[in-house]
């Protein structure tokens, strides 16, 4: 049943509550991008820009290790209060008109320390409240959660800021983080102490640690984590951080072409994750997590040689749709592999591979500085689809011999 993980008091909150969360963050992101692309010119500076927003991937292992002892719940609740802030402090430099590039890369560096970690925070959420029968369905509502705000947010975001202006789009994005905190309270306290840790006294070194040993240790785990990194090198700089340089440089569109590009991605994303909740996901989600990666992989090489906004909005849109898959698939056999006791620790690891994001940007923005827009495209796509077939190869005894039981 699709509507079966509503049956969950929790999911109930923590639904709207990441609806909110992934508007506010898509309407930032694309309006921010945009002011950086127009104020500086530099694709340079715009990969620059989105990489800040990554920072806390080095700090992800920490948030689940603290996950794990104080809850994700409390921890959701002290980042959304931080989105609130810096949300009001942009929205105050926009009004007053003391908004400048050197100001959105600080508030980008505090913003990236948190942001990043969101994320794997609500999967941990959904796995300690969850019973395993839902699990696939939640991942996927979910997951249709942040698409359908993307589709939105980029559409809303871009709209708002070609007709009104920063400063009044950078209100609504403020009370949309106020409201997402206030629904998060309503979220479950279950789950948000594991017995063995809090009766040990053990610290939070010790569990990193032990989270670093459970994955090294785990044949399961090696394979999606690999990919994951990959996919945040080579995939999500062409289909996410480049979207701005894309828009304005290849396409000769505006802020709302910028809008289109970015929703058509996520429209994709967001029917690849209604499917994936209607059908229940696939019997072997590892299985999927390949075949799909490599599909995404086929259609950004040819994305990265189409002319027109037309061709490109239709090449992102079927992105979209196979990254959903091949995503909630590689999120759902994470939560299977790890086990209770290192969930929190497992996804904190996991989010260390999106450290592979900003290095994949800094390199693309190198790169088109260099050889130019669709041999970079190119390079990206064909090592991406190189790797993920080295990947499934090399880990074939756990990720397509043998199944982790649910």
């Amino acid at each position: 049943m699709i509507l079966a993980p509503f049956r969950v008091r929790s999911f109930r909150f923590q639904w709207p509550a990441d609806l909110l969360t992934s508007l506010a963050f898509e309407m930032e992101t694309v309006i921010l991008s945009w002011y950086v692309m127009v104020q500086t010119g530099s694709v340079l500076l715009l990969t620059v820009f989105g990489s800040l927003l990554f920072l806390g991937t080095l700090a992800a292992p920490m948030f689940g290790v603290l996950s794990d002892r104080l809850g994700a719940r409390f921890m959701l609740m002290i980042m959304r209060g931080s989105y609130v802030v810096l949300a009001a402090l942009l929205t105050l430099l926009a009004l007053t008109g003391q908004l400048t590039p050197a100001w959105v890369f600080a508030v980008a560096t505090l913003a990236g320390l948190v942001r990043p970690n969101d994320q794997v925070l609500r999967n941990i959420l959904v796995g300690e409240t969850m019973p395993a029968p839902d699990l696939m369905g939640a991942l996927g509502l979910s997951r249709a959660t942040m698409d359908s705000a993307r589709v939105a947010g980029a559409l809303a975001g871009a709209g708002l800021f070609t007709i009104l202006g920063i400063g009044p789009a950078y209100v609504l994005i403020t009370a949309l983080y106020v409201a997402s905190g206030g629904l998060t309270f309503g979220v479950a306290r279950a789950g948000a102490l594991h017995a063995v840790s809090a009766a040990s006294g053990v610290s939070g070194l010790r569990d990193l640690k032990e989270g670093l040993l459970h994955v090294w240790r785990t044949p399961a785990l090696h394979g999606p984590m690999w990919l994951a990194f990959l996919i945040n090198l080579t995939a999500y700089p062409i289909s996410g951080g480049l979207l701005p340089y894309v828009a304005r440089q290849v396409y000769g569109v505006d802020a709302a072409g910028l809008g289109y590009l970015v929703a058509s991605f996520s429209l994709g994303a967001l029917i690849g994750s209604i499917a994936m909740v209607a059908t229940g996901g696939p019997r072997r989600p590892e299985r999927s997590m390949l075949v799909y990666s490599a599909l995404w992989y086929a259609v950004l090489l040819g994305f990265g040689f189409v002319g027109t906004l037309g061709a490109g909005l239709v090449a992102l849109f079927l992105a979209g749709l196979v990254q959903s898959v091949a995503m909630i698939s590689m999120a759902a056999w994470l939560l299977a592999a790890a086990g209770d006791r290192f969930r929190g620790r497992v996804m904190g690891v996991r989010m260390l591979a999106v450290y592979g994001l900003p290095l994949g940007l800094m390199a693309s923005g190198a790169l088109i500085d260099l050889i130019g827009y669709a041999p970079t495209i190119a390079t990206l796509a064909a090592v991406g689809l190189l790797f993920t077939l080295l990947a499934g190869i090399t880990w074939r005894a756990s990720l397509w011999h043998r199944r982790v039981a649910t």
